[in-house]
């Protein structure tokens, strides 16, 4: 079953998230509170019945090839993608003139939420398909869309990316994956893509792969790469299958399929492009813009990736805590007498602990991941230039945060709820290991934390002279500001300006590097600068969070035990989480070069 509470989505939209503000916007004005409100308990519904069954089962029956080499799932995975097709989850943010409902792209992520907190492995395949077909939408010309889009937003055609190669991982201007022009105006693709998630099944009629390839002939790294649309079957101009066997065919095999330690339920592939010369791509946009193109499914992915740790963080969480408050085990520590009653594990301070550190990190992480969603909502739908100019800022910088942070914290949040359940958390019966497993994988989808970490301190602090930072901490100041003038709050918001300020005198020390041209010297500490920042920048969605429970309390609305949850989570944050950013920033500001100078003989 799924395991997202409502009331924590409830929250979100209702305070952090402005939707009320939002629903007063031209492409929303169809909808309100009553649409959203059904939107949300049919994928709560959705994901109980259908996701949530066979967690367990496509864990323990990973996919394999069939007698007749087909990828071969458990039945219900099918069944499952169908069902959220049919309800019209694929299109629900696309166009009404293309089957869509026009949703705020916040509703749909929030909605999401509850898929994969039940199933993340098989909400997997509408993940990707998503993203794919967002790209379509935005670099697709129109015949593309007609051909591809359409199958996809109906649930007919399922999407991927297929970004990494065997020889080249993560370094993309190293791609060796090459496409030839054709007469006819389409490309021929050859070449080997690797770590494919859901690169093969047969959940559709089609799967449509987004390709990074160079034309023959293209500039070296990554100025040479295109995008390319890959069908795994031929298709007509109207969007169906070209019938015959031999033409429809085209040329994209599975090499391989590869088993990981989590989201076992999703196949993950080695594909060849054209070994039999007959692999037809179809150009995005400009040649030699593919990377660009990507970056939008990619940055989609990184917070969708963030999205769904923080949703396997929450799920260990929620089971956890109901765990701790019917497992009877020992006794408080001023009984003294040996024959009183046991007391539920809850009433330990180390258990409420370790509940206290899954409930910061993963309604922390699920707060500021679906606040980046409402950054794209503003981005898409504001008329006014300068608000969708911070808005993109924003995002930005906030990108690789939002999928850093929780893949790394969240994953220490399932660690605790498996210690929660004692022995009985390392054992296949309870679903706290496969949690932990699954968002093991979430740390390298779409980026190491190295990789965001370089990408946060080499590039995004730094755009337009610092501006993203720059607004980041205006938003950051002006809930400071508000919180100063509740005296509850005051605490907090002044340790929140402190965290603040070690920000900007850190980027302010590592810049002055940079612009002496030691950019190594520079970035040699740059995971530690990613935890800094984002520590800070979780302190601060903790604080808004605070602010509207204080708020909701203070007017008699709301359940008084989930905001007052939330006033505690937000003070352990404060106590155990934020005071970290100051040995953060002491190392980052005295340039230590430790991993840098140790020679790699060394180690």
């Amino acid at each position: 079953m799924s395991r997202m509470d409502p009331r924590e989505i409830g929250f979100l939209l209702d305070t952090l998230l402005d939707l009320d503000g939002l629903l007063q916007r031209p492409r929303f004005r169809h909808l309100d509170r009553a649409a959203i409100d059904q939107v949300l308990e049919t994928a709560a519904t959705l994901a109980d019945e259908k996701f949530g069954p066979h967690y367990h089962e496509a864990d323990h029956h990973e996919p394999e090839r069939g007698p007749d080499g087909t990828v071969v799932l458990l039945p219900a995975v099918k069944a499952a993608v169908q069902a959220f097709a049919e309800a019209g989850f694929l299109a629900a943010h696309h166009d009404e003139e293309r089957g869509g409902l026009q949703m705020p792209w916040t509703v749909v992520q929030a909605a999401f939420t509850f898929f994969q907190t039940a199933n993340i492995a098989t909400a997997a395949y509408p993940f990707l398909t998503i993203g794919a077909a967002n790209l379509i939408a935005a670099f697709g010309d129109e015949a593309q869309k007609q051909r591809f889009l359409a199958p996809m937003l109906t649930g007919r055609f399922f999407g991927t990316m297929a970004l990494s190669e065997p020889q080249a991982g993560s370094s993309l201007a190293d791609i060796r994956t090459m496409a030839v022009p054709n007469d006819d105006g389409s490309y021929s693709i050859t070449g080997t893509k690797q770590w494919i998630s859901a690169g093969e099944h047969e959940l559709g009629e089609n799967i449509v792969h987004m390709v990074l390839a160079k034309i023959k002939g293209a500039p070296a790294g990554v100025k040479g790469i295109s995008l390319f649309i890959v069908p795994r079957y031929r298709v007509a101009a109207d969007g169906n299958l070209v019938q015959d066997n031999r033409a429809g065919d085209n040329d994209v095999r599975l090499v391989s399929l590869l088993h990981k330690m989590g989201y076992r339920g999703t196949t993950s592939t080695i594909l060849a492009f054209g070994e039999q010369g007959r692999c037809q791509g179809f150009l995005v946009g400009q040649p030699h813009h593919g990377l660009a193109y990507m970056f939008q499914m990619m940055n989609e992915a990184r917070i969708g990736v963030g999205l769904g740790a923080a949703a396997l963080g929450y799920a260990g969480y929620r089971y956890s805590a109901d765990y701790a408050r019917t497992r009877p085990q020992g006794r408080r520590p001023d009984a003294k007498d040996p024959a009183s009653p046991m007391v539920p594990i809850i009433e330990h301070s180390d258990v409420r602990r370790m509940l206290l550190q899954q409930k910061a990190a993963s309604e922390g992480a699920l707060a500021l991941c679906l606040h980046c969603a409402r950054l794209v909502d503003e981005q898409h739908t504001t008329d006014d230039p300068a608000a969708r100019r911070r808005a993109g800022l924003l995002l930005d910088v906030l990108t690789p945060i939002a999928k850093s942070w929780p893949s790394e914290h969240c994953l220490e949040a399932n660690k605790w709820a498996i210690q929660i359940l004692g022995g009985y958390g390392y054992t296949r019966d309870y679903p706290v290991e496969q949690y932990y497993r699954d968002n093991r994988l979430n740390p390298i989808h779409e980026g190491t934390y190295g990789i965001q970490a370089a990408d946060l301190l080499g590039r995004k602090v730094f755009l337009e002279n610092g501006a993203a930072l720059e607004l980041l901490g205006q938003e950051i100041g002006a809930t400071i500001d508000a919180a100063m003038r509740d005296t509850a709050l005051a605490g907090a918001a002044a340790d929140l300006a402190a965290a603040l300020r070690r920000v900007a005198e850190t980027t302010a020390v590592l810049g002055r590097e940079r612009a002496a041209g030691r950019i190594a010297e520079s970035l040699a500490n740059a995971t530690a600068y990613l935890e800094l920042v984002g520590h800070t920048v979780l302190a601060w969605i903790w604080l808004r969070q605070a602010l509207a429970a204080r708020a909701l309390l203070a007017a008699g609305r709301g359940e008084p035990d989930h905001l007052n949850g939330k006033l505690a989570a937000c003070r352990y944050f404060y106590a155990w989480e934020l005071p970290k950013t100051e040995a953060q920033a002491r190392l980052l500001q005295s340039l230590d070069l430790t991993t840098l100078e140790t020679p790699p003989r060394w180690l």
